[in-house]
């Protein structure tokens, strides 16, 4: 179980990494003017999107319900694993709102600006610690 665990964080820190980086894209793209940069950007968000974010999002999820059944959490789920669900919800919430704005960008018909994806950038880094915090203190 030691193992499945072990690949559990290591697709959170993908999925993670995906989630703190794109919406980054997502400034830059809403700054750039220029037609090369723009389909550069198009390009990335597509490729980070698929081949980093999402298998990570999959495989931590997988990988969680693994870990879920292993401790009983399916039967018995403490307080703290339910809140920690309900924040993954959220994060896999954010993952689609992502997967919303990708695709305005590849559409060229993105309304927000760059300050906006600023500030949405923000978001998973309380979701992060809250899920963190849990998993390690397991209130209640």
């Amino acid at each position: 179980m030691l193992w499945v665990k072990t690949f559990h964080i290591v697709f959170i820190v993908t999925w993670f990494a995906g989630i703190f980086y794109l919406p980054r894209l997502f400034v830059y793209h809403a700054q750039a003017e220029d037609d090369i940069s723009i389909e550069r950007f198009k390009v990335m968000e597509r490729k980070l999107f698929y081949g980093i974010m999402t298998p990570g999002a999959v495989f931590s999820i997988v990988t969680g319900l693994i870990l879920m059944s292993a401790i009983g959490g399916f039967e018995h789920p403490g307080t703290w694993l339910i809140y920690k669900l309900i924040a993954v919800v959220l994060l896999i919430g954010y993952h689609i709102v992502c997967w919303h704005y990708m695709v305005q960008f590849k559409k060229e018909s993105n309304t927000h600006s760059h300050v906006f994806f600023r500030w949405f950038n923000e978001a998973p880094v309380v979701l992060l610690v809250v899920i963190v915090a849990l998993v390690v203190f397991k209130p209640m």
